[in-house]
């Protein structure tokens, strides 16, 4: 049973940033020929748009696991889990990572999620995760955890 699922697509502006393709690539393909200037911009802003879409990664939880993008987390194995917000993220982004731990951050979605790994044999000692929903993110998890 799905309990929680989101998708990290990317926000708006990074689709508006990537329409700088466009006169890019009509700078180029325009003083050789007008056709194919016009249809390579547009094909190639499709191509960035489809491929930041489909490498867009899912964060679901279910009654038995956490999974990040490709990576399953089994609810046994899940520790705490804390969300963070602002400047708390950027941190755990930044100074307070641990070199060891296991990401699906992505640069357009500030806040994270910090879940705690509860498994000896994991080298990983936690997931940072990103979420425009920390605090439904962590809720999920606690309902999944609790659950018989």
């Amino acid at each position: 049973m799905l309990i929680y699922r989101e998708r990290l697509f990317p926000g708006p502006w990074i689709f508006l940033m990537c329409a700088l393709v466009i006169p890019a690539s009509l700078l180029v393909f325009l003083p050789i020929n007008f056709e194919l200037g016009v249809i390579c911009a547009a094909v190639l802003y499709i191509a960035i748009v489809v491929l930041l879409i489909i490498g867009s990664p899912q964060v679901e939880v279910t009654e038995h696991s956490l999974v990040a993008g490709r990576a399953t987390l089994p609810l046994a194995n899940v520790g705490e889990a804390t969300g963070f917000v602002g400047k708390e993220a950027t941190a755990e982004r930044g100074p307070r990572l641990d070199a060891r731990a296991w990401l699906v951050i992505r640069g357009w979605i500030s806040p994270v999620v910090k879940v705690v790994v509860n498994d000896a044999t994991d080298p990983a000692p936690y997931w940072l995760v990103s979420t425009r929903n920390p605090s439904e993110l962590v809720a999920a998890l606690s309902k999944a955890r609790a659950r018989p």
